[in-house]
């Protein structure tokens, strides 16, 4: 792992040893990281691969045609229990029920329609074909986990991510209606927090999730959360 980007394959390593669920892999510290926050390229999205990165603090973005990157931010973004705001505006949507939230219903179709989602200053989509397959894998096992706002019986708008334990890790929203990304989120978040999770990952900065409560936090801070956090169960489910 890591060495020359040059002589890595694009996407996922096919002689990369696949890891199960219960597998292990060390990453290089990512305290230690030399390159803004890319910490190590290469490698695979087995289960224990990705199980691995997110217990060290590491996540997979890459475009297509480059091998697999693995990034641990710093700063990181973090939504804190008692951070979380929810808008008057936000709080009569929900209140009204304009959307029907539901928890993993259909995850398949929640990271397709993240993965099609225009972003400003992206050319393309990091969502591959290889990582919808992964995180599909990882929902299968009982990892991964989305919610979904459904308007009028419509898929409106939903994120997903991964849950260890106290921890999860968000990785992306879509909306086609406007706040259904934000009920999804915000339907998620005040669930998992009433079940004793002690944050929801962000990873980088965005406005949108900034007005939710998200904060920036240093990644020696982020990194020690997570290790607290492990002890207290971050390996179960």
């Amino acid at each position: 792992m890591c060495g020359s980007v040059e002589n890595l394959p694009n996407g996922p390593d096919e002689n990369f040893p696949y890891l199960d669920e219960n597998e292990r892999f060390s990453f290089p510290d990512p305290a230690q990281a030399q390159h803004d926050s890319v910490v190590a390229w290469g490698g695979n999205l087995s289960p224990g691969m990705l199980l691995s990165a997110y217990e060290q603090g590491l996540f997979p973005w890459y475009s297509e045609g480059d091998p697999v990157i693995w990034h641990s931010p710093d700063p990181r973004f973090v939504l804190f229990p008692e951070n979380l705001h929810v808008s008057a505006s936000m709080k009569k949507t929900l209140r009204r029920g304009e959307f029907n939230v539901s928890f993993d219903r259909d995850f398949r179709a929640v990271i397709t329609a993240c993965a099609q989602t225009c972003r400003p200053g992206q050319d393309g989509t990091w969502i591959t074909a290889d990582m919808i397959a992964a995180y599909t894998k990882l929902h299968s096992l009982g990892w991964a986990h989305s919610a979904e706002a459904y308007r009028a019986g419509e898929l409106s708008g939903g994120c997903y991510g991964i849950r260890m334990g106290d921890a999860f890790f968000a990785e992306s929203m879509f909306f086609r209606a406007s706040n259904a990304s934000k009920a999804a989120l915000l339907t998620l978040a005040q669930t998992l927090f009433a079940q004793g999770v002690r944050f929801i990952d962000c990873q980088a900065y965005t406005r949108h999730v900034q007005s939710l409560g998200a904060v920036e936090i240093s990644r020696c801070s982020f990194l020690a959360l997570l290790r607290e956090t492990r002890e207290s169960g971050l390996y179960e489910r």
